[in-house]
């Protein structure tokens, strides 16, 4: 993999610089980094289902997930608690760099695998209790290209990008308590997609 890239290296395209500020960084990892980046995740890691509780009832998602983080970084979201498996030598690698480009440090990261387009993830924010609310949300992307879309929370404004393969979309608090977002589903042949957000869970 080459070397990390410094905030400085990288242009910047901004999203939304209202009720928060995004940020968007094209081509943070080159591809041939990204395929190999790829294929080490899925090998090294406890991937599994995700499980949601909806309308009271469990939930089990086609998408898989994995929870990875410092000692003691547990992590609640749709009702289930997750507690994390160690991180590796290539997570370590990865979150080096998106740390440079945050200029934050991150002690947990989850991690979804899309196996195609008919997998999304609905409108939310990431706002549980854990985290902390100042701390940016860091996501990379690795395989095929997916919509990403936020949506006001009190306004009627929408704003959507494509969400290419070795970007880092950055987002900065306050945006998750005014903008919901999602991953849009798609009928057009995808390749899998790894998306990486490295989050600060409170002391």
């Amino acid at each position: 993999m080459q070397a990390p890239l410094f905030e400085s290296d990288l242009p910047a395209h901004t999203l939304l610089n209202k009720d928060g500020c995004v940020l968007y960084y094209p081509a943070t990892f080159n591809s041939i980094d990204c395929s190999a980046m790829f294929t080490s995740l899925m090998g090294s890691l406890d991937w599994r289902v995700d499980q949601l509780m909806m309308f009271g009832k469990l939930i089990t998602t086609k998408r898989k997930v994995a929870w990875v983080g410092d000692a003691g970084c547990s992590y609640t979201y749709s009702g289930v608690k997750k507690e994390p498996q160690p991180w590796t030598p290539e997570l370590l690698r990865i979150k080096s760099t998106v740390e440079k480009i945050s200029q934050w440090k991150f002690n947990s990261c989850l991690l979804n695998l899309y196996h195609d387009g008919s997998e999304s993830m609905g409108w939310h924010s990431d706002d549980e209790p854990e985290l902390d609310q100042n701390a940016p949300i860091a996501s990379l992307s690795l395989g095929g290209e997916r919509k990403f879309s936020f949506k006001h929370k009190t306004e009627k404004t929408n704003v959507s990008l494509l969400l290419e393969n070795g970007s880092v979309l950055l987002m900065h608090a306050p945006t998750q308590e005014f903008w919901n977002h999602s991953l849009v589903k798609t009928v057009r042949p995808v390749s899998p997609r790894i998306n990486l957000t490295f989050r600060a869970i409170k002391a």
